[in-house]
């Protein structure tokens, strides 16, 4: 069970405040500064205005959730999932908008998460992270956090500009559940291939308001908090064997199986690999073409190697992450069943995917 304390910051008073944002940190890089002896330890929230004063310029009412036991995102579970959604869900009415500080490495699958987890979500929730930590000279955990809250507690006519699950990091806002980490040494870390940024913040955040979610009227805000991991991902490879995909697909349990294929959805044509899939398709596996590059989508039958996955039952995952994947299948299966979630795993349902 995960544990947390909570810790309330007035950066207005005795203004009155423009917004009520709640910030939950979950662990990562972002939290950390450095003891007397040099070893980095988590921060404490609670003296977040002496690291960053310019938060009394947002004239904000913070709350601030700490986890207890910090998580490194490398060990983040669906139970961590539960207990974010849950904190935002306890929440969500008395808050105008939220801030998810979380380590970078699997920031995209729990923005996924999420994502699919907040169902009628008209507020913002905005994840953001660091490559160093903030008590570093050059971190870059201060600019993602300013700009983040500014962005959670932005509005037009009274209503929230981004009121969805993003991603910011080094300037651009993504869309979360189209988002993907790909670097590890330098700020950029996250890209969306597939979808515009929402957002970019220079002098001034300017917005891209056609590519934001717009909320449907009258939609009621719910927590969905199943999930069923009885999924897999089999990434192709040349050379791959018959023994390795036999034993993915025999997992005892399996429901889901994420294929990675090659270019705009491509396998090779081997005859033991069709007919091992074909055979588990037949006995109910629901398997879900993805492919590896970072853009483009799946286009199955557009080239013979992909033209037999069509007719052997393969479902497109279109231009969907592994992360949305991934996250998606693991909601409906617990939510909806098999059979269901193969009708559903292809239509958009938080904007994860282009029809």
């Amino acid at each position: 069970m995960t544990t947390y304390r909570t810790v309330s910051i007035n950066t207005a008073s005795p203004s009155p405040a423009q917004a009520k944002i709640m910030i939950v940190y979950t662990g990562g890089t972002f939290g950390m500064v450095r003891n007397k002896e040099g070893s980095l330890i988590p921060f404490d929230f609670a003296s977040i205005l002496e690291h960053l004063p310019t938060l009394k310029n947002l004239f904000l009412d913070l709350t601030v959730v700490s986890f207890d036991d910090p998580i490194d995102s490398s060990n983040i579970q669906p139970t961590h999932w539960q207990t974010i959604g849950q904190i935002i869900s306890d929440h969500y009415q008395q808050h105008d908008g939220f801030v998810v500080l979380h380590g970078t490495d699997t920031m995209s699958f729990t923005a996924s998460a999420l994502s699919f987890m907040l169902q009628g979500l008209a507020k913002p929730v905005i994840f953001t992270g660091a490559q160093l930590p903030i008590s570093e000279p050059r971190s870059d955990a201060r600019e993602n956090l300013i700009t983040s809250l500014e962005i959670a507690a932005a509005k037009k006519d009274g209503q929230p500009l981004v009121p969805e699950v993003c991603v910011f990091f080094d300037y651009e806002l993504l869309r979360g559940n189209r988002s993907k980490k790909v670097e590890s040494r330098h700020f950029d870390a996250f890209e969306s291939s597939n979808y515009p940024v929402l957002a970019k913040a220079g002098v001034a955040i300017d917005y891209n308001y056609n590519a934001i979610h717009v909320p449907r009227a009258g939609r009621v805000f719910k927590l969905r908090s199943g999930f069923n991991n009885q999924v897999a991902v089999l990434k192709f490879f040349p050379g791959i064997s018959e023994a390795t995909v036999s034993a993915v697909v025999a997992t005892p349990g399996l429901q889901a199986l994420v294929i990675e294929t090659f270019g705009s959805g491509n396998a090779p044509a081997l005859g033991w690999l069709k007919k091992l899939l074909a055979k588990a398709i037949d006995q109910g596996l629901l398997v879900l073409n993805i492919t590896q590059c970072g853009g483009g989508r799946v286009e199955q039958g557009k080239y013979e190697t992909s033209q037999w996955l069509k007719e052997i039952g393969v479902i497109s995952g279109a231009d969907m992450t592994l992360e949305a994947a991934v996250t998606k299948l693991m909601i409906l299966l617990s939510e909806q069943g098999l059979e269901k979630t193969k009708q559903l795993i292809g239509k958009p349902l938080a904007g994860e995917l282009t029809v």
